[in-house]
């Protein structure tokens, strides 16, 4: 009898153990790291995908806005971006980008699914989020576990589990794309060209935004190994970026003496003009400290470069900083401090 409990015990608290883990690793806290791809699921990306019966299907999923996986404002006019949906084919490979449009010139790709068949009915998936919207390279895939007892039998046998590279050849939308019929899918969507059953809505903080993300980070997992390397050799070449703006946010929360610090800095970098010419550069740096008698300060600086780069080297321009201080007290009252610094750059022969 004893050796029945065992039996039965052991591997009950192993897979216990392991799909506690796994669930910590899913449904871990995430830190907003301050760029665009905090307001994007790649997870739930890939879940939309996987139902999808079409790419047209697929695309509609992506701007429904109760799915809760996008989030994002890249233009920042306080509306909610569309997403299209492009599909890059060749062979039995395919890159199916998500892209933004940000203005009538120009778009910004979020992320790549790259599909490659590796048999007659096996394929293999990820999706790739895009390094100027995530930060970095940001790689997610579906995952599945099994269990290997192959080495031993017996009452105190403890059964190992392992990941595995899951086949995706039987998503109804992996077939879709592989059918007969199919056609590369191109979204006749553009800027201020939508479809008439969508309206975009305002963009939701951070954290609520982040609460209804975690169904869809139960079956997919962040990977370090970029395993579909033809269907990223399609896609490279044809990647669009915006050079409009391009906006890095940094938060840095720290605790010192019982101070609560949060820490924002953003750079805006507009696009290269004409005739060589490089536009303004801009750096702002926020600084907010809140004490243990709840008195808060606000430190903001902000560098200003209005240079112009010429083709032949001379930059003709001022570099203006401006620091801003405020402090705030319990009992509501305020005082600033400002002080403006002004830089001329000099000019190169």
């Amino acid at each position: 009898m004893r050796q029945l409990q065992s039996f039965l015990v052991i591997p009950l608290l192993v897979f216990s153990f392991l799909f506690t883990s796994l669930h910590a690793q899913t449904d871990e806290s995430m830190e907003e790291t301050g760029y665009a791809g905090d307001h994007f699921s790649l997870e739930g990306a890939l879940s939309l995908f996987k139902e999808a019966k079409s790419m047209e299907d697929f695309e509609k999923a992506l701007n429904k806005e109760n799915n809760k996986i996008n989030n994002l404002d890249l233009n920042e006019d306080g509306d909610i971006d569309y997403i299209r949906v492009i599909d890059h084919v060749d062979g039995d490979v395919h890159a199916i980008v998500l892209q933004v449009p940000i203005s009538e010139e120009e778009s910004q790709d979020l992320a790549v699914i790259e599909i490659e068949k590796t048999g007659a009915e096996n394929a293999i998936l990820q999706i790739i989020g895009d390094e100027e919207v995530f930060g970095k390279s940001k790689i997610v895939e579906p995952f599945e576990v099994e269990g290997d007892d192959s080495e031993g039998r017996g009452p105190d046998e403890v059964v190992a589990f392992k990941r595995i590279v899951v086949n995706v050849w039987l998503w109804p939308s992996v077939r879709f794309v592989y059918g007969p019929r199919y056609r590369a899918w191109v979204s006749p969507f553009g800027w201020r060209v939508y479809p008439r059953w969508w309206r975009p809505w305002r963009p939701r903080p951070f954290s609520a935004f982040y609460v209804g993300l975690r169904p869809y980070r139960t079956n997919f997992r962040v990977v370090s190994t970029h395993r579909v390397v033809r269907a990223h050799n399609v896609y490279v070449p044809r990647r669009r970026t915006s050079t409009t703006v391009v906006r890095k946010t940094t938060v840095v929360r720290t605790s010192k003496g019982g101070a609560a610090v949060r820490r924002t800095t953003s750079t805006t970098q507009k696009a290269q003009g004409v005739a060589g010419a490089k536009a303004a550069k801009r750096s702002t740096t926020t600084t907010k400290v809140k004490g243990r008698n709840g008195a808060t300060a606000t430190k903001r600086t902000t560098t200003q470069a209005a240079g112009v780069k010429r083709k032949n080297g001379a930059a003709v321009g001022k570099k203006r900083t401006t620091t801003t201080t405020k402090a705030r007290s319990r009992n509501g009252k305020t005082a600033g401090k400002k002080r403006t610094t002004t830089v001329r750059k000099k000019r190169k022969n």
